[in-house]
């Protein structure tokens, strides 16, 4: 019999039958992995532990804690969730239900009937009853016409136009119980291993994302294997409702969103500006110490600087519409930074000896994203990148790619931030998507991999997650409540240089191209501040706090002391404010907890006559008398070491 070899995460190898299965290989090496073994990866891709595997391959049997476990055992759950409407309510038509982050969703077609909160527990219900069955997901591989025939009886109009996308790829159903659904998979064995569900929120969707398409329903979801996790999931999303950044943005007066201005156009209160600036200011003097010159470029360009760029027409459906000029041309708002900053590298000749020319801009940049796609600060059609490029010689590049991914690194500790690293590669089966050549993909991807082992970085590597013109570094980021976002990124970019003509006198005296890095540690001020006020739960570190300090004056006697002491501190450059209002003190102590002053500072006859205030701390209650200056001194040497606790 044909052998194949497989080889383990460990580098281990162990040949096999062709045609083993990824059940088998695991009952091979433990009954206890074959029990806990969810799906298999085979070269990277996650498979059905029943699907035969037929020639050499890498391999490894995912379970739970792994992503592609969780990834295969959340897309069958939503099989499941399918299979139960079904049965609710029949003549249901399906569009798509994939695994997302943490669950997964399905869209849908009722008819005419909108679900309510009680037809989700009913779906929940009868989830648990088909689970309980314990019946496999089955695999079948049809033809194209087979796959059409099956869909134009059952009347479903959304397979049928996913098919036509589909012709001449394999097409494969799958079955559990008695649903089938046109599915690339993977699956885990049975639904049997779905123990613990909950519905969680039913929202529209318009059918493939567009807004000409029917609005479709669309069911939230998700699954564990035993009930302890589903409610510490449970436990975890209620903590996320409380640190809201939309809810805590408004009680916080931070931002504000107004339909008399537009959808996501936030406008930044003066408190929310004060977080900004703070910002700005930490990176702008960390990328002065590192050799940046600033730049400034508008927000509208001719349409041609970004058909040279390639985001014209590559991203045309997320840009906002070409203005009409009366003399005929065509501009845009800016959706990018980056040409304009290949225009100011052009404006006059480059020699090797002036490179690497590092160009840095808080620069603001547009979107037409989908009206439901925008969330709060998270996402938005306005944004302010901080943004940067740098042009440097091919010789140059590993050192400033590492200086990047340092500075990078230096902003998500300065938060206290957990950061995991994805190399972010081509699709070599989708390469239609990218610009430039093979060659220069290859040098960029091997370049970047050499960096983040060089440097010793934890990495994995995401297949399809590049950009249009180059690889990237990306950082993913883990905020308090265990969510990921990609928030920084490092791109190396050999495409660009050849769109634009950019070039460089060689000590050759030949004209060269440079590279260019683009990078970006925050991502957009907008989400990046959005994801702090979550994570901190609006209770910022101290020197990002929009107010530092709060002075509460007991009587009047002491309001000429206590208005003295504000000036001291803001003297120090400290943010403090005055409570003149004629309340009791215990009310205005209450009242400024709740809106998490870190410093409270209560002065009275005591207070006065002695040259202290009476310091009380967020959280922690009376601190007792300290003099001003001691305190002043203290506030300002907590802000200056940008340190997390106060």
């Amino acid at each position: 019999m044909d052998q194949i070899t497989l080889t383990f995460p460990d580098s281990s190898k162990r040949t096999f039958p062709r045609g083993v299965t990824g059940l088998a290989v695991a009952e091979s090496i433990s009954k206890g992995l074959a029990r806990e073994a969810l799906a298999v990866e085979v070269s990277g891709e996650v498979w059905d532990l029943s699907r035969a595997i037929d020639a050499d391959a890498s391999l490894k049997i995912l379970k739970w804690a792994d992503a592609g476990g969780k990834y295969a055992y959340w897309h069958s759950s939503a099989h499941l969730m399918a299979e139960a409407v079904e049965a609710l309510f029949p003549g249901t038509r399906f569009g798509i239900g994939p695994s997302i982050e943490a669950g997964f969703y399905y869209d849908m077609d009722l008819g005419g009937h909108a679900l309510t909160p009680e037809d989700l527990a009913k779906i929940e219900e009868k989830m648990r009853e088909l689970a309980s069955r314990d019946v496999p997901y089955q695999r079948e591989v049809r033809s194209w016409q087979e796959a059409v025939a099956y869909f134009e009886k059952k009347g479903d109009p959304y397979k049928l136009e996913l098919l036509q996308d589909l012709q001449g790829e394999t097409i494969t159903f799958y079955h559990q119980g008695n649903f089938t659904d046109l599915c690339y998979g993977p699956h885990i064995p049975s639904t049997g291993r779905i123990k613990a569900i909950k519905l969680l929120s039913i929202a529209g969707a318009y059918w493939r994302g567009n807004e000409k398409n029917k609005m479709l329903q669309r069911v939230y979801g998700i699954t564990f294997p035993t009930p302890k996790e589903l409610e510490e999931h449970l436990f975890r999303l209620e903590e996320a409702k409380r640190r809201d950044h939309r809810k805590l943005g408004q009680e916080m007066e931070i931002f504000l969103l107004t339909p008399n201005v537009g959808s996501g156009l936030p406008l930044w209160l003066p408190k929310g500006t004060v977080i900004r600036e703070a910002l700005i200011d930490f990176l702008r003097a960390e990328q002065k110490k590192r050799g940046y010159d600033f730049v400034t470029t508008p927000h509208i360009a001719n349409l041609n600087l970004y058909r040279t760029s390639g985001h014209y027409p590559y991203y045309k459906e997320s840009q906002f519409p070409p203005i009409e000029m009366p003399e005929g041309d065509q501009y845009m708002l800016k959706p990018m930074n980056c040409p304009h900053h290949h225009q100011i590298y052009m404006a006059k000749p480059r020699s090797y000896r002036d490179l690497p020319v590092r160009f840095a801009e808080f620069g603001t940049v547009y979107r037409y994203e989908q009206s439901g796609e925008m969330n709060g600060l998270i996402r938005v059609r306005g944004f302010t990148q901080d943004d940067a490029h740098i042009y440097c010689t091919p010789e140059q590049l590993k050192q400033e790619v590492k200086a990047t991914v340092e500075l990078t690194q230096l902003v998500f500790n300065t938060f206290g931030m957990d950061v995991k690293i994805r190399l972010s590669y081509r699709d070599e089966k989708n390469v239609e998507k990218y610009g430039g050549e093979a060659a220069f993909w290859e040098q960029a991807q091997r370049e970047i991999k050499e960096v983040a082992d060089e440097m010793g970085l934890d990495y994995f590597i995401g297949i399809g997650e590049a950009s249009f013109y180059g690889p990237k570094i990306d950082f993913m980021v883990r905020d308090a409540l265990g969510r990921t976002w990609q928030l920084g990124t490092v791109q190396v970019d050999y495409v660009m240089p050849e769109r634009f003509q950019l070039e460089y006198t060689a000590a050759d005296g030949k004209k060269h191209r440079p590279v260019i890095i683009h990078r970006a540690p925050f991502g957009s001020l907008e989400r990046f501040i959005g994801i702090l006020i979550e994570h901190f739960a609006g209770e910022f570190p101290l020197w990002l706090a929009p107010m530092q300090a709060v002075v509460l004056p007991v009587t009047d006697a002491a309001m000429e002391y206590a208005r003295s002491v504000v000036e001291t501190l803001k003297a120090a450059g400290l943010r403090v404010e005055i409570d003149e209002r004629n309340e009791k003190i215990g009310y205005k102590i209450r009242e400024w907890e709740t809106k998490k002053a870190p410093y409270m500072l209560v002065i009275g006859e005591k207070e006065r006559a002695a040259g202290t205030v009476s310091v009380r701390q967020h959280k922690k209650g009376d601190l007792g008398a300290q003099p001003v200056e001691a305190f002043r001194d203290l506030l300002a040497g907590l802000v200056s070491s940008r340190t997390l606790t106060h």
